[in-house]
């Protein structure tokens, strides 16, 4: 018996008699606004898209599951970390930083980290990015640092100037600004990229206890870079190589595997640690706190469909299971609210009740109702306020109460004041870990980004900041800018 065929339907499952013409008044008279196939297309069409994310808006995706290596309670309560072995299902999503969703994904620029952890006490989001350390750590700076990587808003195009001057005014920024236009500042794909928390987090355990935690995910089968002339060849033939390469690697059945690990602080050891452990422009050397394993995750899987499953994925630093917690990272604080809210503005209220971000492995029991897009029952005939006498309805768990901390001091805007810890790093970033043909690729790609500026006493003061990082280093960029050599006065 044939089998019978599938029926063309509008939106609303009509069936559809013609997809080849319009009705008309007349062979050759006008369509007719009683034509509701082709309004129910043209209306639908106009509103395919929604608002793109204002930062790491091109990326890829893939689904997998996050396995348990070695134990780490003694730090952690969280569930599913409690035994050796223990899988939990994982989305991420890498993506670039800067360009819209149509750019290049071979671009110099910072790249998203994200993996979404379908815990049973509800979704862990690990918000990342590929480089160990961010360009700012005051988050009023942060719609700044987005708009100098954007285009110029008279003339739609990049402004070098734009980019410099803002940075030459910020000099805890000259640390990313080493990394990123180093060796490591283009993966090649997404593949190829470590992930690294930046912010500083606490781990809570069974007794009470709390860490300070910076969280690492290493690629296994190794970092790999591109040049910058590598990275605009294939901008030109294959603007998708990251999202093509992963999506490749996986559908041929290989698996893209990173390790998860965790460096740990004591609490009050963090404290009075050497350098501030809130500041995301420095990173806490493995020497003084080597890696933790963790685990690792594995991205076997692919999306069916990349609107419905990446483009619609929700991640947000506020999302944490108990056993995870936020330290006093004033970024991190500002991300908490930032993400959830410019998440509710791109997909709406209701964006957590999207399968992709749905807490699938926990029971969802609260008093939150209607909004746009309702997709679930809506608590269905359940009462919708608490406390209430009404049996069983949800109620709070004193157990699952945060770790408690002193907060004390003077409500007012404190001023951030550094100085010259903030050179420290990236000169020992330039002299003890770039070798000498990474160090001249430093140099080329900041004199090729550089080199477009047209105001003289920008250049002077961002060579002095590089200067201030390493006498060698200031010099060789200013010498290729032709410009005089000195010190930064802070």
């Amino acid at each position: 018996m044939p089998k019978k065929p599938i029926i063309l339907t509008t939106g609303w499952g009509h069936p559809v008699d013609d997809n080849q013409n319009s009705e008309t008044a007349g062979r050759k008279g006008p369509i007719l606004l009683e034509d509701s196939h082709l309004i129910d297309k043209l209306a639908s069409f106009g509103r395919e898209r929604i608002p793109e994310r204002p930062v790491h808006a091109r990326g890829a995706g893939a689904y997998g599951f996050f396995e348990v290596t070695n134990d780490v309670t003694k730090y952690c309560k969280a569930k599913f970390l409690e035994k050796l072995g223990k899988k939990t299902p994982v989305f991420a999503r890498f993506s670039t930083s800067s360009g819209e969703r149509g750019s290049a994904e071979t671009e110099r620029d910072l790249r998203g980290f994200s993996i979404k952890f379908y815990t049973e006490e509800g979704n862990w989001d690990f918000v990342g990015n590929s480089s160990p350390i961010f360009g700012i750590r005051k988050p009023v700076y942060f719609p700044e640092w987005q708009h100098i990587h954007k285009k110029d808003p008279s003339t739609n195009c990049k402004n070098y100037d734009m980019f410099w001057d803002f940075l030459s005014l910020v000099h805890e920024s000259v640390h990313h600004l080493t990394y990123i236009f180093g060796p490591r500042g283009i993966p090649d794909g997404y593949r190829h990229m470590n992930g690294y928390g930046t912010n500083t987090y606490k781990w809570v355990n069974s007794k009470g206890e709390d860490f300070f935690v910076k969280f690492h995910f290493h690629t296994e089968i190794g970092t790999k870079n591109l040049s910058s002339k590598e990275a605009e060849k294939i901008m030109g033939e294959d603007p998708d190589y990251a999202t093509r390469d992963l999506f490749n690697y996986i559908s041929q059945g290989k698996e893209a595997i990173w390790k998860f690990s965790v460096q740990v602080i004591p609490f009050e050891e963090g404290l009075h640690y050497k350098w501030d452990i809130y500041d995301d422009t420095k990173v806490w050397p493995h020497s003084d706190y080597p890696l933790i394993e963790v685990g690792r995750v594995v991205l076997n899987r692919n999306p069916t469909n990349y609107f419905f499953e990446v483009e619609q994925s929700a991640f947000s630093p506020a999302n944490m299971v108990p056993g995870i917690e936020a330290s006093n990272d004033r970024m991190l604080q500002a991300r908490i609210f930032s993400y959830s809210d410019a998440q509710r503005y791109r997909l709406g209220g209701n964006f957590g009740s999207i399968p992709i971000n749905f807490p699938h492995m926990a029971r969802v029991h609260n008093y939150m109702r209607d909004g746009m897009m309702s997709i679930t029952k809506n608590g269905g005939k359940d009462v919708s306020y608490e406390p209430n006498t009404v049996n069983d309805t949800p109620k709070e768990d004193n157990e699952y109460k945060m770790k408690e901390f002193k907060v004390q001091g003077e409500a007012m805007v404190h001023r951030l004041r550094y100085a010259t810890s903030d050179f420290e790093q990236p000169g020992i970033l330039y002299r003890r870990v770039f070798k000498g043909i990474e160090k001249d690729e430093l140099i080329t790609n900041l004199y090729e980004s550089m080199k477009n500026v047209t105001k003289r006493h920008i250049l002077e003061k961002e060579c002095e900041y590089f200067y201030n990082c390493d006498p060698e280093y200031g010099t060789k960029i200013s010498q290729a800018l032709r410009l005089p050599v000195h010190q930064s006065k802070l």
